[in-house]
């Protein structure tokens, strides 16, 4: 189905690369108009040029209420509403270098860090979301989490609890909204290892980078990496009038891995086995 979004507004954080980057593209294939933000501003107008006359660059650091209140007033001002709020800005911890982020040798310096933009980034996210949407009444948030909100990362602490409490967050705006009598719905996507560039430290480009990757998901059913386009295409649903009795909910993106173990198939003889 084409222009799912048509004529709607939206505002789509950390949209300069990676899973950002895929939403705020398929938002605009469909129809959507998008605010492109992010603090990378070069990556992030190059993004919106390539999108036309469907997107506008904004700067938005996630952890400044300023920010929110300037974007928000921005697309109210300029395209008289704002339909959708993607919440996808994220940090691992380990941008600058590896530094321990386990329970007990992590800094509360680097644990705070994390959790400005991975929650408090959302929470402020919600908080201008709802104010901006509540004339129309109407409106669809949806925060990006991660399969590392529903399960413990040893190594990565401060990352699994920002994201756990986004999760959790995403529940409490829905039933705030729903309590309000706003047709405003909130929604949380979990992806598990998607192939952004979050992952190339990783993966390097030597000839022994398939052997990572294949490393890397061993333990996922489907045994590949995902595409950012495979989280883009959940949340155009989340944001279309296809999902107005959809809120929060919280979808799994992950080829399986929180479903269990898969077991080989093996090749079983004879029509009827």
């Amino acid at each position: 189905m084409d222009q799912r979004l048509d004529s709607k507004v939206a505002i789509v954080t950390g949209a300069a690369q990676g899973i950002g980057e895929a939403i705020a593209r398929m938002f605009a294939q469909q129809g959507c108009f998008v605010y492109v933000t992010d603090i990378q501003h070069e990556r992030g107008r190059a993004v919106a040029d390539a999108l036309g006359a469907q997107a506008c660059y904004a700067p938005l650091d996630v952890r400044q209420e300023d920010d929110w209140r300037r974007v928000t007033a921005q697309a109210l001002a300029e395209r008289g509403r704002l339909d959708v709020v993607v919440n996808n800005a994220g940090v691992t911890g380990f941008e600058c270098g590896v530094v321990a982020h386990d329970p007990e040798h992590a800094e509360l310096a680097d644990w705070h860090a994390v959790h400005r933009t991975n929650l408090d980034g959302v929470f402020l996210g919600c908080k201008h979301a709802i104010r901006a949407m509540r004339p129309q009444q109407t409106g669809s948030i949806i925060n990006i989490s991660s399969r590392s909100g529903l399960v413990g990362i040893p190594g990565a602490a401060a990352y699994a609890s920002s994201k756990a409490a986004v999760r959790n967050h995403s529940k409490t705006v829905a039933l705030y909204c729903a309590e309000q009598g706003l047709r405003i719905r909130c929604n949380s996507i979990h992806p598990a290892a998607v192939l952004t560039p979050m992952w190339e430290p990783m993966l390097g480009t030597g000839a022994d980078r398939e052997a990572r990757m294949a490393a890397l998901v061993r333990d996922t059913p489907l045994r590949r990496f995902g595409l950012p386009s495979e989280v883009a295409s959940v949340a155009v649903l989340l944001a279309s009038d296809e999902a107005t009795y959809i809120t929060g909910s919280e979808f799994h993106i992950d080829g399986g891995l929180l479903a269990g173990t898969a077991v080989t198939p093996a090749v079983v003889g004879g029509a009827d086995a």
